[in-house]
């Protein structure tokens, strides 16, 4: 029994750490630094974690229970995904940035107001001046970065929550090989080797929950004063992720030669 309870706490616990991972937290940042709801922000990390734990437990109970081997180029992919991920996530925020800088107001006829507040065309909120008169608006309502995906998968309930879900799906993949063989080598029976997985997984999602919680308060407390604060925050995350990602992919592409004829890799 108290070994049992011993696998459990470790798992959970190594699940929590496991959830500060910097290509965990540089993702999720650039999800949160555009939510101000501690709510929401707790949500995004509930389902990032739930994708994580997904492929975790999926790729680590074939590795487990059938003594699965991964291919080193297949192992690669799955680690270089990654790097994509986070160059992907990082242009999106760079482009909300740039999208969401003022722009000249055009003259507008002697009844409309012209100021200044935040406002959101679906999941995109920004500030500049505007006026509520007809054409008074200085950009077209569809020139967001996820206007398109909004009205592709606007009536979809989860559909906020499906970002997070597949990019804790994609962490999985690269994570997945390197738990499962951990596991192996501490815990003999394939049963309680598959239930320490499910408890790192729920760890992961308890670190990942407080982690986007965490970061949601920080982004409230600092912004409470300037409405461009959470748009520089969403510049600096985009811009952390596209350099982290893109370290990441040269070094798995090219470092540990996924794109040359002698790949090699250890899974981590």
């Amino acid at each position: 029994m108290i070994s049992f309870l011993s696998i459990i706490a470790m798992g959970f616990f190594l699940g929590m750490r496991h959830a500060t991972d910097p290509d965990h937290v540089i993702a999720v940042s650039t999800i949160v630094s555009h939510q101000r709801k501690v709510g929401r922000a707790a949500w995004t990390g509930i389902f990032w974690g739930i994708g994580h734990t997904l492929t975790i437990f999926l790729v680590g109970a074939v590795i487990i229970l059938f003594g699965a081997v991964i291919p080193t180029r297949i192992g690669l992919s799955m680690e270089f995904s990654v790097g994509l991920m986070l160059v992907i996530l990082g242009i999106m925020n760079i482009s909300s940035f740039f999208r969401a800088i003022p722009v000249a107001q055009a003259p507008h006829a002697e009844s409309a107001v012209v100021h200044s507040h935040a406002h959101s065309h679906g999941d995109y909120v920004h500030t500049h001046p505007h006026g509520h008169s007809p054409d008074s608006h200085p950009h077209n309502p569809d020139q967001t970065p996820v206007t398109m995906l909004d009205r592709l998968f606007g009536n979809i309930g989860l559909y906020q929550q499906l970002r997070p879900l597949v990019i804790g799906i994609v962490h999985g993949l690269a994570g997945s090989a390197a738990v499962a063989l951990l596991v192996l080598t501490t815990i003999r029976n394939p049963r309680w080797a598959v239930a320490y997985l499910l408890v790192f997984g729920a760890g992961t999602v308890a670190g990942m929950m407080l982690i986007t919680m965490s970061l949601a308060s920080a982004l409230n407390f600092m912004g409470r004063g300037s409405k461009i604060f959470s748009r520089r925050l969403g510049l600096a995350a985009g811009v952390l992720s596209l350099v982290f990602g893109l370290v990441v992919a040269w070094q798995i592409g090219f470092g540990a030669g996924l794109f040359s004829t002698h790949p090699h890799w250890t899974p981590k």
